[in-house]
């Protein structure tokens, strides 16, 4: 029995691996539905919904971005990826795909290096309008008029990595502390009211990204997947494997889907079953007929995924985790040899960086993720409970029990910060990010 099409998200990590678990754009009684973050939205495929779908291929128009400004934001516009618009039958916009957001190797990926044709299928968008019945059309103009306006009809994307409480926190936190902090800037006199509201809006930041943290780990030891096979590296002497990379990185083998993980704990999530499904895994062999790799090939022989072979099955249970890979997988198993010169991979493509360079490389992948403020983010947190530290100190002589909780929630705030950072960076430099010794067995790096 053919499975019907469900695209999956885009690789993520930390509370993004929600959406990996749970986000996902299927067909269902005629209709397009989309479960994310534990909501379902249905949009209605035939009369009175979808009619015909339009794929805006952002690759296509690249002459036309490098003319715009790019700090425009044009609305409309789709991301470098290129979306889908989803229109009725008398063109206008219903709902719109963003292509990005539904490929999994996204994020390792330089952006358009998958256009076309090739993308559609990739994602599952090709076989889902398919299944669907809705006839699919090229645009090679955003702006033509089979494109429409590009406006209106909701987003059928995974949803944010965030979740709708951290916004929300973070949000009213952040307005209620701006808000203070102009008034203490621009006043001469500061009421003590105003200095303990500061600190604990400043504080509100660190505390809900602890609580972040802390929600991550319980949502993921909840989570519930049926696991046939987990293969870890087993990578040759000197190829610079570290206890950190035995130790998260990994394949697996899922009832539904060939998962691989990375060791700053993103996973990119593949289905096996579906026209979008991955097909079969090539070893790829030198000139001499030594292993160099193996590639997870896709529809199209379109490649997804390489395993160098050194890194994998180099070491001494190569050999056995290649043989469970082949056998758990149920994918079609093949050779090819490299001619002449040519090197491997061609192109850009998931799994020739899993392994960083540099230890400093290797904690940055494995931070806990941040938001799209990145550093700027926890600089303004800093400022902000260093900021309640000094108002503390300038109202103590007039009011000393707010000033004594100004003071302290914003020490709290720094220390908040520091520790898990500090822990983050010593743990990766004295245990994690060393070498991995020749007798350590992949079980007792995950140990």
């Amino acid at each position: 029995m053919t499975e019907a099409p469900a695209l999956r998200p885009a690789a993520g990590r930390g509370p993004g691996l929600e959406r990996c678990h749970g986000s996902r754009l299927s067909v269902e009684d005629g209709a397009l539905v989309l479960r994310a973050r534990g909501r379902t939205r249905r949009v209605p495929v035939g009369d009175g919904g979808v009619a015909r779908a339009v794929f805006v291929d952002a690759a296509m128009d690249a002459a036309m971005d490098a003319a715009m400004d790019a700090g425009r934001d044009e609305p409309g516009r789709p991301g470098a990826w290129g979306e889908v618009r989803l229109q009725d039958r008398d063109g206008a916009q219903v709902a719109r795909i963003p292509l990005g957001e539904w490929l999994p190797e996204a994020p390792a990926l330089p952006e358009r290096a998958v256009q076309g044709e090739q993308l559609l299928e990739r994602t599952g968008v090709a076989g889902l309008l398919k299944a669907a019945g809705v006839p699919l059309h090229i645009a090679r103009d955003r702006t033509g008029p089979r494109a429409g306006s590009g406006k209106g009809g909701v987003s059928l994307g995974p949803g944010p990595a965030f979740p709708l409480w951290y916004w929300c926190v973070r949000g009213v936190a952040g307005t209620l502390w701006f808000s203070a902090f102009t008034v203490v800037v621009f006043s001469d006199t500061v009421p003590a009211w105003l200095v303990l509201l500061l600190a604990l809006t400043a504080l509100c930041g660190p505390v809900a990204r602890l609580a972040l943290r802390a929600w991550t780990r319980l949502r993921a030891g909840r989570r519930r997947v049926t696991v046939l096979e987990r293969v870890a590296p087993s990578p040759a002497a000197g190829t610079g494997a570290t206890a950190r990379f035995l130790r998260d990185t990994e394949l697996r083998v899922q009832d539904r889907d060939l998962v691989l993980r990375d060791l700053g704990g993103q996973e990119y999530w593949f289905a096996r079953s579906g026209p979008h499904a991955v097909k079969r895994l090539v070893k790829v062999l030198d000139g001499a007929g030594l292993p160099v790799g193996a590639e997870l090939r896709g529809p199209g022989e379109q490649v997804r995924a390489v395993f160098p072979w050194d890194l994998w099955f180099g070491g001494a249970d190569g050999a056995g985790g290649w043989s469970r890979l082949c056998g758990a997988s149920g994918l079609a198993v093949s050779e090819r040899r490299l001619s002449g010169r040519r090197t491997w991979p061609k192109g850009p493509v998931l799994g020739t960086g899993l392994l960083p360079r540099t230890g400093r490389d290797a904690r940055r992948m494995a931070r806990f993720p941040g938001t799209a403020a990145g550093v700027s983010s926890t600089a303004v947190m800093a400022f902000g409970n260093l900021f309640s530290v000094i108002q503390g100190v300038r109202v103590a002589d007039t009011a000393p029990g707010p000033a004594a909780v100004a003071v302290a929630a914003g020490a709290l705030g720094l220390v908040l910060q520091a520790v898990p950072y500090a822990v983050h960076e010593l743990r990766g430099r004295l245990v994690l990010d060393r070498p991995a010794a020749e007798r350590t067995t992949n079980e007792e790096a995950r140990r």
